[in-house]
């Protein structure tokens, strides 16, 4: 049974939040993912994130990591069997694809493969426009409080 939820009251009192609500309806849409590879998501400083994901039996060449916009794919292809005859075969070594949904502003820093584990490194740059700063309060111009007489004709007596 799937849940769907109604965004329609949010979206009634807020502008420009419209990409949120659609991850959000195709986060819900999407089938079960099969959980190969397994992998974690670590965050290791305060903009700055890590992706680990176990890809034993895969070789650099095998791996491709494509940043496109939002979306960040790691897509693994065997070169091809082997020749060896497996007796139990534990270790999987399937053909796999993963997409991540990214924010805004988060990009891949690098990537690495040792020890059968995959880390992909990202960080998040916010540009200077949209970081918090402070605004200087300049004090108004205030008008001269010397009062003006007018003066008017002397009489002469």
């Amino acid at each position: 049974m799937r849940t769907s939820f109604d965004f329609s009251p949010l979206s009634r009192s807020s502008v420009g939040f419209d990409h949120l609500f659609d991850l959000l309806d195709s986060a819900s849409r999407t089938a079960p993912n099969d959980n190969w590879p397994p992998y974690d998501i670590m965050r290791v400083g305060e903009n700055e994130y890590r992706i680990a994901m176990s890809v034993a039996g895969f070789a650099p060449e095998e791996i491709t990591i494509t940043h496109e916009q939002q979306l960040l794919t790691v897509r693994g292809e065997t070169a091809g069997e082997n020749d060896a005859e497996y007796l139990y075969r534990g270790i999987a070594t399937r053909n796999f694809e993963r997409r991540f949904q990214l924010a805004d502003y988060v990009t891949v820093t690098g990537a690495k493969l040792a020890n059968g584990l995959l880390s992909i490194d990202l960080v998040r740059e916010l540009p200077e426009r949209m970081k918090p700063r402070r605004i200087e309060i300049h004090q108004a111009d205030t008008p001269t409080t010397t009062k003006k007489q007018i003066e008017g004709e002397k009489n002469a007596a």
